[in-house]
């Protein structure tokens, strides 16, 4: 049983972009990374196998919040943590769920203790506290487990943020203190990894960024971005934290993003990134692609017997021509969700593949000005 361990292989010459290895008990992660989001044990319509023999993903993503209420920690104790019950046995990452509290705003009360809400399943009440998370998380038994935060929403006042940001370094000093109470319970090692809050005001995000970094812990992430502000600001808060988290520690930006903002995060230091658009948009017909963005569900696919997508190896996306997942999608059939799943699972992790051999290469800066504009495409 070892702690996170991060090798930095190499810097960009021309930006902050970095490509390293994450080393943990269930395994090593190439950054920089992409993780599927499997909510709840499972990334929706996508089985296992096909994460990790098709997609080829390297760590995936479990939600404290809904495991706490389905299937239920006893559940996964009994079964030895998530990575038994769901039969995934590389890397896992758990969100603490403060992100979905924020999300109940209209059904949840946030105090020093901790947070009140109501379930959206039943509307049964609960209290999420940092204590109560790390004991969820520790059975859960992920790999890499996030402290207990308040996510503030965009455009809040100045005071709010203050207070919220102050509350979550609060959290922070007690999800730390509860792990030294309750060891791992499955013989591997989880790593705390806090995050930086602050909103969209510089000293704010300066003084969390130095707190966290104070804390020397196994990484660190970047929280409350991508909740609504524009894409300047979050690329300058992106860097503006990158700057001060600590180069020998990995750096995840939460719930970002979009295949361009995947790589402006990249060229800014960021090491690791999640995101639910691959497969919410390819369930709604849209696919990212090596040539753009491809909306399935227009009539003029309904006769192109070309490949999905022949820029990348990938199984699912040279295999099924765009007519035919088209005509799946028209026929309500659910075999175009989970081909639309794979192909832009599978299109995010070539991409950040593809970003790390560029980094490798020194030729990462020029390669990613011509992808953006590419990616940005509407075909």
């Amino acid at each position: 049983m070892a702690e996170l361990q991060f090798d930095l292989l190499k810097t960009d010459e021309h930006s902050k972009a970095r490509a390293g290895f994450i080393t943990t008990d269930h395994g090593t992660i190439e950054t920089p990374i992409f993780m599927p989001v499997g909510t709840v044990g499972s990334v929706k319509a996508v089985t296992q196998h096909q994460l990790n023999q098709e997609i080829k993903a390297q760590i995936i993503l479990g939600n404290t919040y809904h495991l706490y209420l389905r299937p239920g920690t006893d559940v996964l104790y009994q079964a030895g943590g998530l990575h038994k019950f769901n039969g995934w046995h590389k890397p896992i990452l758990t969100d603490s769920g403060g992100y979905q509290v924020f999300s109940l705003a209209a059904n949840r009360k946030i105090k020093e203790e901790g947070v009140v809400f109501q379930s959206h399943i039943d509307g049964s009440k609960h209290l999420f506290s940092p204590e109560s998370v790390m004991d969820i998380q520790r059975k859960i038994g992920a790999d890499i487990i996030m402290a207990f935060d308040e996510c503030p929403p965009a455009g809040c006042e100045y005071k709010y943020a203050t207070d919220s940001m102050k509350l979550t370094h609060r959290w922070l000093d007690r999800c730390f203190n509860r792990l030294k109470e309750q060891p791992e319970h499955y013989g591997y090692s989880q790593n705390l990894f806090p995050i930086v809050q602050g909103s969209t005001f510089r000293d704010l995000r300066t003084a969390s960024a130095e707190y966290i970094a104070s804390k020397a812990a196994a990484g660190n992430a970047i929280g409350g971005l991508s909740v609504g502000e524009p894409e300047e600001a979050m690329y300058e808060f992106t860097e503006l934290c990158c700057d001060i988290l600590p180069a020998n520690k990995p750096r995840y930006l939460m719930g970002v993003g979009t295949p361009w903002n995947i790589l402006e995060g990249i060229s800014l230091g960021v090491d690791m990134f999640d995101c639910v658009m691959p497969t919410r948009n390819g369930r709604n017909g849209m696919l990212f692609t090596t040539k753009g963005i491809i909306n399935i569900k227009n009539k003029k696919w309904h006769n192109d017997f070309s490949p999905i997508d022949e820029g990348m190896d990938n199984e699912t996306s040279n295999y099924y021509s765009k007519a035919y997942l088209r005509h799946l999608f028209v026929a309500n059939e659910i075999l175009g969700l989970q081909i639309a799943s794979i192909h832009n699972l599978s299109f995010y992790l070539w991409l950040v593949k593809e970003a790390r051999k560029h980094i490798l290469a020194g030729t990462f800066t020029s390669w990613k000005k011509d992808q953006i504009s590419l990616l940005k495409t509407r075909l």
